[in-house]
Protein backbone atom coordinates (compact mmCIF):
# COMPACT_ATOMS: atom_id res chain seq x y z
CA UNK A 1 0.00 0.00 0.00
CA UNK A 2 1.68 3.24 -0.72
CA UNK A 3 2.20 5.88 1.93
CA UNK A 4 -0.86 8.41 0.48
CA UNK A 5 -2.91 5.63 0.70
CA UNK A 6 -1.84 4.55 4.28
CA UNK A 7 -2.42 7.97 5.56
CA UNK A 8 -5.30 8.64 3.76
CA UNK A 9 -7.22 5.57 5.01
CA UNK A 10 -5.82 6.46 8.73
CA UNK A 11 -7.20 9.81 8.35
CA UNK A 12 -10.42 8.54 7.66
CA UNK A 13 -10.68 6.09 10.83
CA UNK A 14 -9.22 8.68 12.92
CA UNK A 15 -12.25 11.33 11.71
CA UNK A 16 -14.59 8.13 12.71
CA UNK A 17 -13.47 7.70 15.59
CA UNK A 18 -12.79 10.96 17.45
CA UNK A 19 -14.82 10.76 20.15
CA UNK A 20 -12.67 7.02 20.80
CA UNK A 21 -9.51 6.88 22.45
CA UNK A 22 -6.38 7.34 20.65
CA UNK A 23 -5.79 4.44 18.10
CA UNK A 24 -2.94 2.50 20.22
CA UNK A 25 -1.58 -0.77 19.02
CA UNK A 26 -3.85 -4.39 19.85
CA UNK A 27 -1.85 -7.16 21.45
CA UNK A 28 -0.14 -8.88 18.45
CA UNK A 29 -0.43 -5.33 16.18
CA UNK A 30 2.84 -3.14 15.86
CA UNK A 31 3.36 0.01 17.16
CA UNK A 32 5.26 1.35 14.63
CA UNK A 33 3.07 2.27 11.99
CA UNK A 34 0.49 3.55 14.86
CA UNK A 35 3.38 5.82 15.87
CA UNK A 36 3.54 7.35 12.42
CA UNK A 37 -0.46 7.44 11.98
CA UNK A 38 -0.36 10.00 15.44
CA UNK A 39 2.65 11.74 13.53
CA UNK A 40 1.25 12.36 10.55
CA UNK A 41 -2.17 13.48 12.22
CA UNK A 42 -0.58 15.61 14.35
CA UNK A 43 1.57 17.28 11.46
CA UNK A 44 -1.57 17.59 8.82
CA UNK A 45 -3.46 20.06 11.74
CA UNK A 46 -1.03 22.40 11.65
CA UNK A 47 -2.07 25.98 10.43
CA UNK A 48 0.25 27.22 7.88
CA UNK A 49 2.87 28.83 10.54
CA UNK A 50 2.85 26.62 13.06
CA UNK A 51 5.91 23.43 12.92
CA UNK A 52 5.92 20.42 14.73
CA UNK A 53 8.75 19.90 17.08
CA UNK A 54 9.36 16.05 17.74
CA UNK A 55 12.24 15.23 20.39
CA UNK A 56 13.62 11.67 21.12
CA UNK A 57 15.48 11.53 24.39
CA UNK A 58 17.88 9.23 25.16
CA UNK A 59 20.44 9.34 28.24
CA UNK A 60 21.67 12.36 28.11
CA UNK A 61 21.47 12.92 24.32
CA UNK A 62 18.20 14.69 22.68
CA UNK A 63 17.69 14.61 18.84
CA UNK A 64 15.56 17.37 16.97
CA UNK A 65 13.78 14.71 15.16
CA UNK A 66 13.27 15.80 11.06
CA UNK A 67 12.84 12.06 9.71
CA UNK A 68 11.18 9.08 11.03
CA UNK A 69 12.14 5.77 9.20
CA UNK A 70 10.09 2.48 9.56
CA UNK A 71 11.95 -0.10 7.82
CA UNK A 72 10.03 -2.64 9.36
CA UNK A 73 6.65 -2.33 11.45
CA UNK A 74 9.01 -3.17 14.60
CA UNK A 75 12.21 -1.21 13.99
CA UNK A 76 11.60 3.08 13.78
CA UNK A 77 14.92 4.87 12.65
CA UNK A 78 14.78 8.32 14.11
CA UNK A 79 17.03 10.77 12.49
CA UNK A 80 17.70 14.91 12.81
CA UNK A 81 20.01 17.19 14.35
CA UNK A 82 21.76 17.20 18.26
CA UNK A 83 21.74 20.40 20.54
CA UNK A 84 25.40 20.99 18.66
CA UNK A 85 22.83 20.59 15.17
CA UNK A 86 25.59 17.74 13.64
CA UNK A 87 23.77 14.98 12.22
CA UNK A 88 22.29 11.89 14.54
CA UNK A 89 20.28 9.25 14.08
CA UNK A 90 19.08 6.62 16.99
CA UNK A 91 17.42 2.49 15.85
CA UNK A 92 15.10 2.17 18.51
CA UNK A 93 12.65 -1.05 18.75
CA UNK A 94 9.39 1.11 18.37
CA UNK A 95 7.47 -0.18 20.72
CA UNK A 96 10.36 1.60 23.06
CA UNK A 97 10.05 4.95 21.07
CA UNK A 98 9.29 7.74 23.00
CA UNK A 99 8.92 10.80 21.37
CA UNK A 100 7.98 14.37 22.70
CA UNK A 101 5.93 16.35 20.40
CA UNK A 102 4.78 20.01 20.22
CA UNK A 103 4.07 23.14 18.10
CA UNK A 104 5.18 26.15 17.67
CA UNK A 105 4.59 29.48 15.97
CA UNK A 106 7.63 30.28 13.25
CA UNK A 107 7.61 34.13 13.03
CA UNK A 108 7.82 35.04 9.57
CA UNK A 109 9.83 35.66 7.27
CA UNK A 110 11.12 32.13 8.02
CA UNK A 111 9.24 28.82 5.99
CA UNK A 112 8.14 25.94 8.67
CA UNK A 113 9.67 22.32 8.91
CA UNK A 114 7.60 19.64 7.91
CA UNK A 115 8.61 15.97 9.77
CA UNK A 116 9.56 13.71 7.17
CA UNK A 117 7.75 9.84 7.22
CA UNK A 118 9.19 7.58 5.67
CA UNK A 119 7.96 3.75 5.11
CA UNK A 120 9.43 1.21 2.95
CA UNK A 121 7.71 0.67 -0.12
CA UNK A 122 5.51 -2.36 -0.83
CA UNK A 123 6.73 -4.58 -3.63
Amino acid sequence: MAFADLTKQLAQNALLSATKDPPAAAPGQSTGPVILAQLALMQRALKEDEELIVLYHAGGERIRVLEVFLPSPEVAVVSGTDANRAPARAIVPAAALALLCRVVKVPPPAKPARLSLVVPKSK
